[in-house]
């Protein structure tokens, strides 16, 4: 669903009740289009999150902790001094529009108090974040919206703010019944939720379709088949929440517990294949709907030129192997160039120069059936024969060495797809450090831009603890994973990895003890989950101690190998691994 105005109003109501009077001890700027205050009100802190990306914006007091840049941004330093040690003092919707405004009590430069305000407009690719003085004027902006960018409305320093263009629409908070069945009857029919959206702004798609369940019990029914007493009713329920600040923070999830729609009032219209559920409050709300598609998409944008190099190797090494390939299956022939060649020198006495084949009677085989001998005409019988017998050497010969490099093609291919899974593991800015380092260490330094090898600190592992009490620790890349098996692991602890395909290595750390079958087959779930069989039934993963496991000399990242191995089958589940993800 769109973060539309409704949420916010939910959102800002929340707020009112939670941080007015507390005092912003830091600014920070963990992404390009993502601000957090750190707030303390109390003897409590919380952290106010700002997100202006095109694809979620979003605020919300929020509970994730993120990586900062080494050097914050220059908006972020802009409002650090600007906004450090001010209290915030009002949060205001302004209008049923998607834009809200932070009020803070604060100093300037000479020590007198002085008004700041922040707003942050929550509008799809045109959200932003812009700081305002006391006489509501832009100091600046997350992004300066010049001429050249918009003649409708700039954001430029100097400038007085002001609010998107109005919408020829009708304020659902201050729409009558009369105007409401004014704009039904002028309404040719339709579906339902078209005609919300078509004469009402502020309301996403989602809030419209429940209306129209909530009045015909059909998200997708025609106005012809709503009774417009009930439909009124069923718009009003919406508005009332929104004006009265009732609203409550409801989640929907599917059958693998997947977010997939939020609300500000119990959605009805989802069934049993679903989970509805209410939740504490609006931050964790969006927490749990936004955490996942923020980490993807932080992920996502930080990580483009890995996966671009990585795809051109891995289209470069299909090529190779399909040529290699090809090669080595003309060098099955290498037989019959050498039974030319000798049936030739067998026959010599009977050929010359100048002949275009020979039909000779091959003497290797029963009954010595007739083959019939391309020769070339330039060349003498001896130098015919010459030439198949070399043809079968560089056959021979090339045989062995295609056999060579199509090994190490297939294992580097393996590589890359390793490197692919660590990628959809990645948690934070270390982790892709550490896969880019990686990545310069495995030869592939002249194909990232401007990187230089750089000194990694210890890597922080996800850890686990199973039912039992043991401590599960698993790496999310091949980094980890060679420091998490040759470095930490003891002898006696047990070592677990999806079968026969990429994935992270587990160790379980036992202390000598055996643990319990329950154990085991939690550990080995956790080492399913985060492999390429994730969403796989029955998924085989190989344990055993790690005595038993060998890293060769000088192979690739996170290879290893072992012999002496049991094999335990399990269905990876999403929730099951999360709770035993120690906090």
């Amino acid at each position: 669903m769109a973060f539309d105005a409704g949420m916010v109003s939910a959102i800002v109501y929340e707020l009112n009740t939670r941080i007015i009077g507390a005092r912003v001890e830091k600014v920070t700027q963990p992404e390009r289009d993502e601000l957090v205050l750190l707030l303390h009100l109390g003897r409590e802190n919380m952290r106010l999150s700002l997100s202006s990306g095109s694809n979620n914006p979003h605020f919300n007091i929020t509970s994730v902790v993120k990586e900062n840049p080494a050097a914050p941004p220059m908006f972020c330093m802009l409002l650090r001094k600007h906004l450090t040690g001010a209290r915030i003092s009002a949060v205001t919707q302004l209008g049923f529009e998607r834009a809200v405004e932070f009020a803070f009590d604060s100093y300037d430069e000479m020590g007198f108090e002085t008004k700041k305000y922040l707003v942050t407009e929550t509008m799809g690719k045109y959200s932003n974040i812009i700081l305002l003085n006391n006489e509501k004027k832009v100091v600046s902006a997350l992004k300066i919206i010049d001429l050249a960018t918009s003649n409708v409305r700039q954001i430029l320093p100097g400038f007085p703010y002001e609010l998107p263009p109005e919408q020829k629409k009708l304020s659902p908070l201050t729409a009558t019944e009369e105007q409401f069945r004014a704009a039904l009857s002028a309404c040719e029919d339709m579906p339902t939720d078209k005609f919300i959206l078509s004469n009402f702004y502020g309301f996403a798609a989602f809030v419209a379709r429940e209306i129209a369940y909530r009045t015909a019990g059909s998200v997708d029914a025609p106005l012809s088949e709503c009774d417009p007493d009930r439909l009124w009713q069923s718009f009003s329920f919406v508005t009332d929440r929104i004006k009265n600040g009732c609203c409550e923070p409801w989640l929907v999830s599917d059958k693998t517990g997947k977010p997939v729609e939020y609300l500000f009032f119990e959605p009805l219209e989802y069934g049993s294949d679903f989970e509805v559920k209410k939740l504490p409050d609006f931050g964790v709300l969006l927490d749990e709907y936004f955490g996942r598609r923020d980490r993807a998409e932080r992920i996502r944008q930080r990580t483009a030129d890995i996966f671009r190099l990585l795809t051109n190797a891995e289209s470069r090494l299909h090529k190779k192997l399909e040529l290699q390939r090809r090669d080595l299956d003309a060098c099955a022939d290498k037989e019959k160039y050498k039974l030319w060649g000798d049936l030739i020198t067998g026959n010599i006495y009977r050929l010359s120069r100048g002949m275009e084949s020979a039909a000779l009677e091959n003497y290797y085989e029963d009954d010595c059936p007739e083959i019939v001998i391309p020769l070339d005409k330039r060349l003498t019988p001896q130098q015919n024969a010459q030439k198949y017998y070399k043809r079968y050497t560089k056959s021979k010969t090339a045989e062995v060495e295609l056999a060579k490099q199509i090994k190490l093609a297939e294992a580097e291919l393996e590589y890359i797809y390793t490197v692919f899974d660590s990628l959809t593991r990645a948690e934070s800015e270390s982790d892709i450090l550490e896969i880019r380092e990686e990545l310069h260490g495995s030869g592939y330094a002249s194909r990232m831009k401007n990187y230089s090898a750089k000194k990694l600190s210890a890597p922080k592992l996800m850890e686990f603890k199973s039912s039992g009490g043991y401590r599960i620790l698993c790496g999310k890349n091949n980094h980890q994973n060679d420091y998490l098996t040759t470095r930490m692991a003891d002898k006696h602890d047990y070592w677990f990895h999806v079968k026969n395909q990429p994935g992270s290595h587990c160790v379980m750390f036992t202390e000598g003890e055996e643990p319990s079958e329950r154990d085991f087959t939690e550990a080995a779930m956790i080492a399913a989950y985060y492999s390429k069989a994730s969403e796989g039934v029955n998924v085989p993963v190989d344990y055993t101690l790690i005595r038993s496991i060998r890293k060769p000399s000088g192979s690739k990242p996170g290879f290893v190998t072992y012999s002496t191995n049991y094999t335990a089958y399990v269905t990876p589940d999403e929730k099951t691994v999360i709770s035993l993800r120690a906090k």
